[in-house]
């Protein structure tokens, strides 16, 4: 089994320049991660765009759908940031023959404190197991895309 990696930005890339909370979404990490945790699977990373989901169009949902759909492998893992990530989940609905999960951060991977190296690892456990849909794998929980909401005071994702 490959595992297709489709990067769209978010927190997880996310790099902070001064206490003023200037930054910019840097180069895709998960490679990174996935280097440094010896991944024993294949795998393909696939940068779509550098974007802060609060910040995503209709047309960038549309393309991210259609890069999905031109994927040749079954098991898709997209990055994405965590604000509007269940409305992309959404979108991505009714694809056949491919199980999605999609997952970010809440911090940026570059801080110590981030718990983007959590969401990865669960979030490519769901894509290897679950049945085909579209997933969002959070806070050590993987949810139906359609049944989710991110709780902001909580900050964490929780059943919808």
């Amino acid at each position: 089994m490959k595992i297709r990696v489709l990067t769209t930005g978010g927190t997880i890339d996310k790099i902070y320049f001064d206490a003023k909370s200037d930054f910019e979404v840097g180069e895709p990490v998960i490679g990174h991660v996935l280097d440094q945790a010896k991944a024993a699977f294949a795998y393909e990373i696939t940068e779509i765009m550098k974007k802060d989901s609060l910040e995503l169009t209709d047309d960038d949902r549309a393309a991210i759908r259609e890069a999905v759909e031109g994927c040749a492998e079954r098991h898709i893992l997209i990055t994405h940031g965590t604000d509007t990530m269940a409305d992309t989940g959404k979108v991505l609905m009714g694809i056949p023959e491919k199980t999605i999960v999609l997952t970010g951060a809440l911090n940026p991977a570059r801080f110590q404190s981030s718990d983007a190296i959590f969401n990865i690892g669960s979030a490519i456990a769901a894509v290897q197991t679950m049945p085909p849909g579209v997933y969002i794998a959070m806070n050590g929980r993987v949810f139906p895309a359609d049944k989710v909401r991110k709780n902001r005071d909580a900050n964490r994702f929780e059943s919808a």
